[in-house]
């Protein structure tokens, strides 16, 4: 039985928000009903559901939390890339010759928060390839985490469509990657020490405490929190600093800012930040 696209009402659309900004953080403004009626429309007619209403008090009435995680997975934002914003990868790139130069502990930690489909979490580990050479005298460990569970299935593969690696080189791809065959023609696969470096987990960047109990060289959050009210950004901003280790990096979006946490954070680049040091 084909059953017509309902509509969303106001008060239907505002439940939906709400639920959303409770469990991710993610402030949709008015402009983006449509987006949330496309995006769940689809959901509604695999489940034979006549209207959003119903679809809520699934969602609510779920007490696995299986329906809720398919809905923020519907709506979250995913778009990455390869390199995206590349000055922040040459900075990283110069940062690591310079510490390597300098001797000293070979531990390096660095997480990708937000990663969607992995994109940013391998250009990172190919990064610390290239800068640092011989990795076999380093304990290196990438940490790379997003809300949405489907693109964390899809990254932990490894594998990406031959056309998304436009901003690799192709002497890079080479290094990096294999080609894939049989089904997988026209894909590209990490190599097996790409990928041995990169621990894909599920992260609520608005859940009050996190599992990591060791500091980070480098955090990577970029195009994220500008989804989220002024509190929330400057919460999940001083909890991010609170995980870097002192003179730590943060790398945000090209259009966020921590100006409002400059008592935790230095300006090192364009949109790239350094946690002060205790005096």
């Amino acid at each position: 039985m084909n059953l017509a696209t309902p509509s969303l009402s106001d008060p239907e659309f505002h439940l939906f928000r709400d639920l959303l900004q409770r469990q991710t953080g993610i402030a949709l403004s008015d402009s983006k009903r449509t987006l949330l009626v496309s995006r769940l429309q689809k959901r509604l007619r695999q489940l034979g559901l006549r209207s959003f209403s119903h679809y809520y008090k699934l969602v609510a009435a779920d007490q696995s939390g299986e329906e809720l995680r398919r809905m923020v997975n519907s709506l979250t934002t995913n778009k990455t890339s390869f390199f995206r914003e590349p000055h922040h990868f040459e900075f990283l790139e110069r940062w690591l010759r310079g510490r390597s130069a300098q001797g000293g502990r070979r531990r390096l930690r660095i997480w990708s928060a937000a990663c969607a489909t992995g994109e940013e979490a391998y250009s990172i580990a190919m990064t610390v390839w290239q800068a640092l050479g011989d990795l076999s005298a380093w304990d290196i460990r990438i940490l790379a985490t997003d809300i949405d569970t489907d693109v964390i299935e899809k990254a932990q593969t490894g594998r990406f469509r031959g056309e998304t690696a436009a901003d690799i080189s192709r002497e890079n791809v080479q290094k990096f990657f294999l080609r894939g065959r049989g089904k997988w023609s026209g894909y590209l696969e990490a190599r097996p020490e790409l990928s041995a470096m990169i621990r894909f987990r599920r992260l609520n960047l608005i859940d009050e405490s996190w599992p990591m109990q060791h500091p980070f060289d480098a955090i990577f959050c970029r195009n994220v929190i500008i989804y989220f009210e002024h509190k929330t950004r400057l919460q999940v901003v001083s909890h991010l600093a609170a995980h870097l280790g002192e003179g730590g990096h943060l790398f945000l979006g090209h259009s966020e800012t921590t100006a409002w946490s400059r008592d935790l954070l230095e300006p090192a680049g364009h949109t790239i930040y350094r946690k002060r040091v205790r005096q």
